[in-house]
């Protein structure tokens, strides 16, 4: 799915979600940078089944800890699990990928440690209305593993982050990964 393809689906849900990871990036500099193999949409918790309905028929599965597994009608990820892929069974292919987050309508919490932010600074809308993390947000999920495609989603966001940003950003970093390489450049 594209990312407007899932506003339309959850077009009408009033609760906080975004798009996450590498399409968040993307949207936020509002050009594709690179291919993108899935999509990623962050929900909190407790939203997960309105989430959930908009999405169907899409099917819900729970993933982590090596397995992936179906998820009974109504059942939601339990932690620690974060994430469920939903699969379009007619066309035998995921379509996206729900992150479940701590948090509320007004503060958007980090999986990575004790990071939070006001979500109004950390959530973004294209100007057709797509809600998205911002580039510093993304790149602090993106330094866990530091794959070439973070490298580079790194590459083309840093330039764009303002110095309110790149500070939350170094924070951030220092506390959720205290000593990565990405801090040298956040100077």
């Amino acid at each position: 799915m594209t990312p407007a393809e899932v506003a339309a689906r959850l077009e009408g849900v009033d609760v906080p979600w975004c798009v996450v990871g590498g399409w968040s990036i993307d949207l936020s500099l509002g050009r594709i940078t690179r291919d993108h193999e899935d999509l990623e949409i962050e929900v909190l918790r407790p939203d997960y089944p309105v989430v959930r309905a908009a999405l169907a028929p899409l099917v819900a599965h729970a993933v982590g800890s090596g397995e992936v597994r179906r998820l009974a009608e109504g059942d939601v990820p339990a932690p620690p699990l974060h994430q469920s892929w939903f699969l379009d069974v007619e066309a035998d292919e995921w379509r996206v990928d729900v992150m479940l987050a701590a948090g509320d309508v007004d503060t958007w919490v980090s999986r990575r440690a004790s990071v939070s932010a006001p979500r109004a600074e950390i959530v973004g809308r294209t100007p057709d209305g797509i809600p998205h993390l911002l580039p510093h947000g993304a790149l602090l999920y993106k330094a866990k593993a530091a794959r070439p495609k973070d490298e580079a989603d790194l590459e083309v966001a840093l330039p764009t982050l303002t110095d309110a940003q790149r500070a939350w950003l170094r924070d951030a970093l220092a506390v959720a990964h205290p000593g990565h390489a990405w801090l040298d450049r956040m100077a």
